[in-house]
């Protein structure tokens, strides 16, 4: 990647993301990684989906009976 486009790209991610640290035990970052590579996501796309489906659980429109 060329330099300007390493810096567009952070300032770009600065303006548009912001940072949670994590911690986890010694070994688990790479146990969670192999887990959510397992379902297809990377660690950050698998702790965000977790998050998403967190807050939005019992959310859901009640169904019809």
């Amino acid at each position: 990647m060329a330099q300007s486009q390493t810096v567009a790209s952070a300032k770009y991610n600065a303006k548009a993301y912001e940072e949670i640290k994590l911690r986890v035990k010694t070994g688990q970052k790479d146990v969670i990684r192999q887990h959510a590579e397992s379902k297809g996501l990377s660690l950050n796309g698998y702790i965000n989906k977790l998050i998403s489906d967190d807050m939005n659980a019992g959310q859901e429109e009640p169904k019809e009976q």
